[in-house]
């Protein structure tokens, strides 16, 4: 498989880093409001490209995020009277039920930006 190499700007064979295993990180959806079309391209898209690695015989590590922090959730939070917390919590929930109804599936790891940054 070829894949587009932001670096070298050309298409390139793909060769892991580790024999016989992808790992992948790839950005989710800032989680202010239900997910659009936007939110929903790039999360069937790894996730089919993932899929392949797997169908490939490739152990695949998928790791994705929510980014819950953002002037965006704060914003609908004190339009709502409620934490920021409580939007990003709220909105997670919508993407994921979405994400299933799109059998798109569930990574291995799904970090959020909030518990992060208080690490």
């Amino acid at each position: 498989m070829k894949l587009y190499n932001t670096l070298s700007r050309k298409k390139e064979e793909f060769i892991p880093v580790e024999e016989g295993k992808v790992r992948m990180y790839v950005c989710g959806p800032t989680v202010y409001n239900f997910i659009h079309i936007g939110n929903a391209r790039p999360m069937i898209v790894f996730d089919t490209v993932r899929r392949y690695f797997e169908y490939k015989g490739y152990d695949v590590n998928y790791v994705s995020n929510f980014t819950d922090v953002d002037d965006k959730i704060i914003k609908k939070a004190n339009e709502e009277g409620v934490d920021a917390s409580v939007i990003s919590e709220r909105y997670i929930k919508e993407a994921q039920t979405d994400m299933n109804g799109l059998n798109v599936r569930k990574r291995q790891l799904i970090r959020r930006l909030r518990k992060k940054s208080a690490e």
